[in-house]
């Protein structure tokens, strides 16, 4: 079952015993941990029917105690449970006697009073783990990774609706270059934006570009973008605006490499026939991150991208042993490479 799928059974009064929620997109698991909380329980039942534990700090089988215990005051409770890393192929790091018996024979009968929800912050469960298999069949895994694309876009879209607020053409992309992928951050500049806007109010690219910072991180993403286009006079004023937030200029050498060699990187798998899932899934991006170093990747081959790489180390060892001052061997790198 995916989370769409999921979410119209909640909907629909369908609630399941367990539910197991991993993923590295810790947003949107959360936001369907409170959309459980809000269809399950009343504003006056939480008190009594929230409880929350983290396997850190109590055994597996005190929560399927909990589990078991009938609720006082309420027709149901909701148990979150967090750090549950007996699902996963990791070592449990805590000095806790877990023991998962205790909760598969809790799943041959669970109790209708209780739903329980078990919440892991990692990639991947441990798909061979009997436990896992259990939950797969009577119970609710759901995994939250990060958005594709044009998932993110019309994430951002439909947020700003949400808000009733409406982005201009151009707009939702310019939000996730700015501030970047993570789903936190990008609700909450875009609750600013929409303050701002006022409600009806439309949010245009250069509003965007006017509350937006960016970090060094997506600086040198923008920077990168522009030498990609020629645009030189733009790229050497993100270095300049970079030099003026006190950045070390070896810092910005080793960001600029970091793309470059994610570029070719892409380039490399996407001449191989992998997707962009496939591709952010290998080397740790996010899909969004990919499709743009895809669309900076055309316009080098791959001789360049080689030849761009093999000058900054260069450079990087003549900033480093002082054999050219920072600024000026970044200034005259930018220039060539425009060149």
């Amino acid at each position: 079952m995916d989370v769409k799928a999921a979410t119209k059974a909640v909907k629909q009064g369908e609630i399941s015993p367990v539910y197991l929620l991993y993923g590295t997109e810790k947003y949107q698991m959360n936001e369907f941990a409170s959309f459980l909380v809000e269809q399950t329980l009343t504003q006056e039942e939480r008190d009594f029917a929230l409880v929350h534990y983290d396997l850190s700090d109590t055994p597996l089988q005190a929560v399927v105690e909990e589990a078991e215990m009938v609720p006082f005051m309420v027709p149901r409770k909701l148990i979150m449970v967090q750090d549950a890393s007996v699902f996963t192929a990791g070592k449990d790091q805590s000095k806790l006697e877990h023991r998962v018996e205790a909760l598969l024979e809790y799943m041959k009968n669970p109790a209708d009073y209780s739903v329980l929800v078990f919440i892991v912050n990692q990639e991947k469960l441990d798909e061979r783990k009997k436990i896992v298999k259990e939950i797969k069949t009577k119970g609710t895994l759901l995994s939250f990774m990060p958005l594709g694309s044009e998932d993110l876009l019309k994430w951002v879209s439909k947020k700003a609706k949400e808000r009733e607020c409406t982005l201009q053409e151009g707009a939702a992309e310019t939000i996730v270059r700015n501030a970047g992928t993570q789903l936190q951050t990008l609700s909450a500049e875009i609750d600013k934006l929409c303050l701002y806007a006022g409600r009806g109010g439309v949010i245009s690219v250069d509003v965007v570009e006017e509350l937006i910072a960016r970090s060094t991180e997506q600086n040198v993403f923008a920077l990168v973008e522009d030498i990609a286009n020629l645009r030189v006079d733009r790229a050497l004023g993100i270095f300049y605006e970079l030099l003026k937030q006190k950045e070390e200029p070896i810092k910005i050498a080793a960001l600029i490499a970091r793309q470059f060699r994610i570029i070719m990187q892409v380039k490399d798998l996407g001449g191989q026939s992998y997707s962009q899932q496939q591709i952010a899934s290998q080397l740790g991006l996010h899909p969004y991150a990919v499709k743009i170093a895809g669309e900076q990747g055309r316009k080098f081959q791959a001789v360049q991208l080689k030849q761009i790489l093999s000058r900054l180390g260069t450079l990087d060892y003549q900033m480093k042993t002082g054999a050219i001052d920072k600024v000026l061997g970044l200034e005259l790198f930018l220039l060539r490479l425009a060149a």
